[in-house]
């Protein structure tokens, strides 16, 4: 069985279509399994989601920006720490508001419908191998049970950080998205694998990229791809519709960097 594993497509289009070209060159997999982040961001929301819904045995979580998109929440700011900060917190605030503002405006009520009801965990018993589990964040559980969508646990996390965060999922592999860097690595005798990021890498490599996992006679292959693709067509864009957040996203865009 192979799984193509992406997350964090956050509306980057062009980026999408040079994963599933690469994607056709690799042989299509089984299924695909899509690890939320899908609309917020980048300026082709809506076509970003049309494009994931038309894959086949397509499987997707819901992730956080798409948790605020349909529930009207926003992410925290981070707490300014000096008086130049607080100065600038109404702009930050306002830049903010309008980016997942824009993007609600341009997403049609299906899609709403679409990413609302999201599940927060995926599970497969793959015979021979075992059970493999895929989160947004983290199998922790908050109020009300639902499963963590906003912690970062980042590939230099120690083993007990690991342990309290994905222990509880009881699966021989976990996948999780998020932070926008790639890892994998055991941890406390757990295989954890990141694909890292579709439409906005954070580990320095702005190529997109997203994981092949091959699961056969109880052994599982990882292989983590990544393709080029026309970021300079994403800030015309962006400058094209005037994106309320269009220096903060091309920023990322050619840095890998927040």
């Amino acid at each position: 069985m192979r799984i193509a594993v992406l997350s964090d497509v956050h509306g980057n289009l062009p980026a999408l279509e040079a994963v599933l070209s690469d994607l056709e060159v690799q042989g299509f997999p089984d299924l695909f399994w899509i690890l939320g982040d899908l609309a917020a961001f980048c300026p082709w929301p809506a076509e970003t989601v049309a494009r994931l819904r038309a894959l086949p045995n397509a499987y997707f979580l819901q992730g956080n920006t798409d948790r605020y998109l349909v529930t009207g929440r926003r992410p925290a700011v981070s707490p300014p720490r000096s008086p130049e900060e607080w100065s600038v917190m109404p702009a930050r605030l306002a830049e903010r508001d309008a980016n997942f503002r824009w993007t609600v405006e341009h997403l049609p009520f299906s899609d709403y419908e679409f990413l609302r009801d999201l599940p927060t965990l995926l599970e497969l018993e793959v015979s021979g191998y075992g059970r493999i589990a895929a989160v947004h964040a983290t199998g922790l559980r908050g109020i009300g049970g639902q499963v963590d969508d906003e912690t970062f646990v980042l590939p230099d996390a120690s083993e007990e950080e690991v342990h309290r965060c994905f222990a509880t999922l009881d699966a021989r592999l976990v996948l999780y998205g998020h932070t926008h860097r790639p890892v994998e690595r055991t941890a406390d005798g757990l295989h954890l694998v990141n694909d890292g990021s579709v439409g906005l890498p954070l580990d320095g490599d702005p190529r997109p990229s997203y994981l092949l996992l091959d699961l056969n006679e109880g052994r599982c292959t990882v292989t983590l791809r990544r393709v080029e693709y026309d970021r300079e067509k994403v800030v015309a864009e962006l400058e094209r519709v005037n994106h309320p957040a269009k220096e903060w996203v091309s920023g990322i865009l050619y840095r890998a960097r927040l």
